[in-house]
């Protein structure tokens, strides 16, 4: 065990030092690989684009929860991965490693894109992550433990771009550990992993911002305010109990699979879900709210009850 409290312990140090850097651009790289002042501009652009040309117009500039979710932004990007999520995902994937080594597994490599030109390598990375973080977020509304957590994310009531940010911790385990499991078959380890990454916020600040640029036909491949405005809608439509339009980036994986749905702009549509008027309102009580929820029913009911009870109230919260 030695080895793993040291594997947590250099994690720790690690990321610390990491984040000192990126802070005072004393990494070593090029400037703009910077996360940390990427993350800072990014924001800013959408914040301006939202003041310059909202949307909502009589929405305020700094919308009601503006500063929750601000603060959201960077506990689930730098504060969470300082205290717990790098410094024990080294151990984990450690663990992981060992685990398969101890019955012969030394290579988990399905398809080896290590060969291929950058940019087939990007771009099967893009598609392969988004598709496997869409099938997470359908999981997200349809199993309900997982939906206790993400009823975080959709206590959105005014939409900004900063409400991309707002989700539970647990959230960054489930995808991350999913995504990386689905990565580790292609042998991706590529440095360029940064430009796919920020794409991806990019696209997920705007999805959320008081914001609107027509697209034309790429509505149908990439994600956009207007689509993902109906998956926070408060009332959904009739049979689609466990919501729609999951798309991360891109809109394709809804129109292939049918869980689009855009009948209107949907710009003044009521937002959240029914009990919302109840969810609590600050950040610790959120982040603390799945887990005394699934207690509590725990509780109250058996295994059989238990099921029962939850289908029951997916049909009315989901």
């Amino acid at each position: 065990m030695g080895k793993y409290l040291q594997y947590f312990i250099d994690g720790y140090t690690g990321y610390a030092g990491y984040i000192w850097r990126e802070i005072t651009f004393s990494n070593d790289g090029p400037w703009w690989h910077n996360y940390f002042w990427y993350l800072v501009v990014i924001s800013a652009f959408f914040l301006l684009l939202e003041w310059l040309r909202p949307w909502r117009v009589e929405q305020p500039k700094f919308r009601k929860d503006f500063w929750l979710d601000f603060f959201y932004m960077f506990f689930n990007f730098f504060i969470f991965s300082l205290i717990v999520y790098n410094a024990a995902s080294e151990v984990v994937v450690n663990m992981w490693i060992d685990l398969l080594a101890s019955i012969g597994i030394t290579n988990t490599i399905a398809i080896n894109v290590s060969n291929w030109a950058i940019g087939y390598q990007l771009l099967t990375l893009f598609i392969v992550k988004d598709f496997t973080e869409w099938w997470i977020h359908r999981l997200l509304h349809r199993i309900p433990f997982l939906w206790e957590f993400h009823k975080v994310h959709h206590s959105v009531e005014q939409m900004g771009f900063a409400a991309h940010l707002r989700y539970h911790w647990m959230e960054t385990l489930v995808y991350k550990s999913a995504v990386y499991v689905v990565l580790a078959f292609f042998g991706f380890g590529i440095d360029d992993f940064f430009f796919v990454h920020m794409f991806t916020i990019a696209i997920g600040h705007w999805n959320h911002a008081n914001f609107r640029v027509k697209i034309g036909p790429l509505k149908y491949i990439i994600n956009n305010p207007n689509m993902h405005m109906w998956h926070h809608a408060y009332h959904l439509p009739p049979g689609k109990n466990y919501g729609v339009n999951f798309g991360i980036t891109l809109s394709l994986w809804d129109y292939l699979f049918g869980t689009d749905y855009i009948p209107h702009s949907g710009r003044d549509i009521k937002l959240g879900f029914p009990g919302i008027e109840t969810f609590p309102k600050t950040f610790w009580t959120q982040v603390t709210f799945g887990f005394s929820t699934i207690k509590k029913r725990n509780n109250q009911s058996g295994p059989k009850d238990y099921d029962e009870k939850v289908a029951e109230e997916d049909k009315l919260v989901i």
